[in-house]
C-alpha cells in the first residue's frame, strides 16, 4: 500500500501533491451497505439477466439504480 504524504494546505502544495499522489487519496468515499429482500422468482430473473449481460448481480443492481437516478447515460 502506498503511503501518502501530508495533505496540502495551500495552492502550491496542492499542485505539488499531485505529482506523487492521486485525488482519491484526498477523498473519503466509503460504500454503504443495504439489505433488500427480493422474492426468489425475481432473484432468479435478476441472475439470468446479469449472466446474459456478463455482469455480476451486484454490478447489475448498482448500474440499474444509477441509471434510474440519472447517474449514468
Amino acid at each position: 500500500m502506498k503511503k501518502t504524504s501530508q495533505k496540502p494546505t495551500n495552492a502550491n502544495e496542492f499542485d505539488n501533491y499531485f505529482e506523487d499522489n492521486d485525488i482519491a487519496d484526498l477523498l473519503q468515499v466509503r460504500p454503504s451497505r443495504i439489505n433488500v429482500d427480493i422474492p426468489s422468482a425475481m432473484l432468479a430473473r435478476l441472475d439470468a439477466k446479469a449472466q446474459q449481460l456478463g455482469m455480476t448481480r451486484q454490478s447489475l443492481v448498482k448500474y440499474w439504480i444509477a441509471e434510474h437516478l440519472k447517474l449514468v447515460d
